[in-house]
């Protein structure tokens, strides 16, 4: 049985981490087929936006397999390549990626959630940070990430106490952008990832460098990196071009509002 599941549909690819059995683990054999299923989405030039999500209603991934790690040790848990990390795999995509969260996403799983670019959660979804309560410090990008996302105080209250927030807690403190009932996640994933489709694909690429290179600078080097990017790119653009895409927003416009 294969632990990953790789679909692509209309621009779209979707990643499914197929181990619910094991509420998603991710073992080295998961973590294997997950990397290669990136590699596979990074190589076609089709697909403009992918999803991540895991089989089944319990568990997006419960994190490391510690199972596994028990005989293997704890290198996987600072493992920083995307030939083998997962999340380090979605990093290095320079397509937009959605996290769609379908249950428990703890420890590891909720460092995997943190590596999409964009996340919404079933009804069923909880987010938990077990570092402190199993005794292993984060290394995949945690302990930074989350503060940023959601305030220093509400990371240090997940984290110091390895308390589960529900899937309304995650919408209200900003970790989550949608909440949907369980049956209604993956439509909505799949029409969210649908609209990046028809938005340039190379032009995707280039935002999403923007936003996440800047995020990771100083306010003011990021201003100053964002005008080094937009002043050349946008020398180039026509305003007949320009004029075009704003007539095809408007008639996209009365299209849905009919």
């Amino acid at each position: 049985m294969a632990l990953v599941l790789l679909q692509k549909a209309e621009g779209v690819a979707t990643i499914t981490m197929n181990r619910p059995e094991a509420m998603n683990a991710l073992s080295f054999a998961l973590r294997d087929e997950f990397c290669g299923a990136c590699d596979d989405v990074a190589a076609d030039h089709s697909i403009h936006a992918l999803i991540v999500t895991g089989a089944g209603e319990r568990a997006f991934t419960a994190g490391l397999d510690l199972k596994e790690l028990g005989e293997s040790g704890l290198g996987p848990a600072n493992d920083q390549s995307p030939k083998s990390n997962p999340i380090f795999a979605l990093e290095s995509l320079d397509i937009p990626v959605i996290g769609a969260i379908n249950g428990v996403a703890i420890t590891g799983g909720f460092e995997l959630a943190l590596a999409c670019d964009i996340r919404i959660a079933s009804t069923n979804a909880r987010f938990a940070d077990t570092h402190a309560r199993v005794g292993i410090t984060p290394g995949w990008g945690l302990s930074q990430k989350l503060s940023r996302f959601i305030g220093l105080s509400r990371a240090c209250e997940l984290s110091f106490t390895g308390q589960f927030l529900d899937a309304k807690s995650a919408f209200d403190w900003g970790l989550v952008n949608r909440v949907y009932a369980p049956d209604e996640l993956m439509p909505a994933a799949l029409a969210l990832a649908k609209d990046m489709t028809t938005i340039d694909r190379e032009f995707l690429k280039i935002y999403k460098s923007m936003i996440m290179t800047g995020y990771g600078m100083n306010f003011s080097d990021a201003l100053a990196y964002e005008h080094k990017i937009s002043a050349p790119y946008n020398a180039r653009v026509s305003m007949d071009e320009v004029e075009q895409r704003r007539l095809a927003i408007i008639e996209r416009g009365r299209k849905l509002k009919g």
